[in-house]
């Protein structure tokens, strides 16, 4: 039989690459689920190897020991800080943070949560800080005011305590400063918060909003906001964003300002986010407990003090501040409520007390002062100052 040619066909050779390249990848994929496998095993055996060793610290220490005797929040930081070292990426240094606070709260609730009370009702930013500060493995204790909150903690129905202390553009939280003037409870962390406010609701159109609720200050941080979008609702000012957020729930024609943690926990759909007239709202948040911590490394104090009258004595109660060399961040003055317009001090300043020059700064102002008291020294906040604390790296290693 004579040899018949057959017409090329480069379709088909074409067809037969494209298969092999497919079978490649597909090789090529197995092989990279193959080994996220593997680093999954090696995850997770080292998790529980971590647990394993959280639980012997705490047969070291004793069931009787504190709360504060298994959780420290100076040791915490230094951890923390240590994880935003060894970060490169490609997962950012906040991504990081949260994953390891997460594995830190459930290996130290394997036996029993910590109890932590916060302002409430749930939902609040405050409940939000909770979590930032302690992972989701607490048991977290809603209270109607920042006085329970206080009382919660001092009495020991709590291990620890969160209230709002200020907010970048409304100010001090005065009721939370007014509460350490004949309270005993000691500051053991600090916990900064970017607050997004949301429009919360159930209307499909701004044309359909006829009230707004929300918390005083909320209103205010979104004034310009409302004003342009929605000129004709009525404000209504609440005791709190989450109790807005579940009235609203029933009332289809008005708008609650919360945070989203808010619009999960009563389900509400978010129609517009972000609505903060200012781009870095943020709230501090102190973390209340009854004892004074030692040093982590980079911590912060605050003082309450009370000065004599007359000319220069506040200048007399910040002098020695300046003379060694003790950066002070934050003054405030308050009613010291034992007299007409006699007033206190609430210092910032950084640094321990156990620190050399701290601890002379406070030796002379104690000869000026009338009263002082270390209400705590505490880690200063770390998720906060990510980018500060980046920048501070790069300059030592330019340097």
């Amino acid at each position: 039989m004579p040899w018949i040619s057959t017409p090329s066909r480069p379709w088909l050779n074409s067809c037969r690459s494209s298969s092999a390249a497919m079978a490649e990848k597909d090789l090529d994929l197995a092989a990279v689920r193959q080994r996220i496998d593997h680093i999954d095993e090696q995850i997770q055996r080292l998790i529980s190897q971590r647990a394993d060793m959280a639980g012997q610290v705490r047969q070291a220490k004793g069931d009787l020991a504190s709360a504060t005797a298994y959780y420290r929040p100076d040791r915490e930081a230094q951890v923390l800080r240590r994880v935003v070292e060894r970060n490169h990426g490609p997962l950012s240094d906040t991504v990081m943070l949260r994953l390891y606070r997460e594995i830190m709260s459930a290996c130290l609730a394997q036996q029993e949560p910590l109890r932590v009370a916060y302002l409430g009702p749930e939902g609040t930013f405050t409940q939000q800080a909770v979590y930032r500060q302690f992972g989701h493995s607490v048991n977290a204790i809603a209270q109607p005011s920042i006085e329970e909150v206080f009382l919660q903690v001092q009495g020991g129905e709590a291990d620890f305590g969160v209230v709002p202390v200020e907010n970048s553009s409304q100010g001090i939280v005065s009721h939370t400063l007014d509460m350490f003037l004949h309270s005993e409870i000691k500051i053991s962390a600090e916990v900064e918060l970017r607050i997004h406010q949301h429009l919360l609701t159930r209307a499909r159109r701004l044309e359909d909003i006829e009230r707004v609720y929300a918390h005083s200050q909320s209103l205010s941080q979104c004034k310009h906001w409302l004003a342009a979008h929605l000129p004709g609702a009525e404000l209504l000012a609440l005791s709190s964003n989450a109790e807005a957020a579940r009235r609203v729930r029933g009332q289809p024609d008005a708008a609650a300002v919360a945070g989203r943690h808010a619009a999960e926990v009563y389900g509400l759909p978010v129609l517009f986010a972000n609505i903060e007239d200012h781009v870095d709202n943020t709230t501090r948040f102190l973390v209340l407990g009854t004892e004074l911590l030692p040093p982590s490394g980079e911590d912060k104090t605050t003082l309450l003090v009370a000065g004599s009258d007359g000319p220069g004595a506040l200048f007399r109660l910040l002098e020695p501040l300046a003379r060694h060399g003790v950066n002070m961040k934050r003054i405030e003055s308050r009613p010291s409520r034992q007299g007409r317009w006699d007033y206190v001090f609430f210092i910032d300043v950084e640094g321990h007390v156990d620190d050399e020059a701290v601890r002379a700064a406070l030796a002379e102002l104690t000869s000026e002062a009338r009263m002082i008291k270390v209400l705590g020294s505490y880690p200063r906040a770390i998720l906060g100052r990510l980018p500060e604390q980046k920048k501070a790296q790069q300059d030592a290693t330019d340097g």
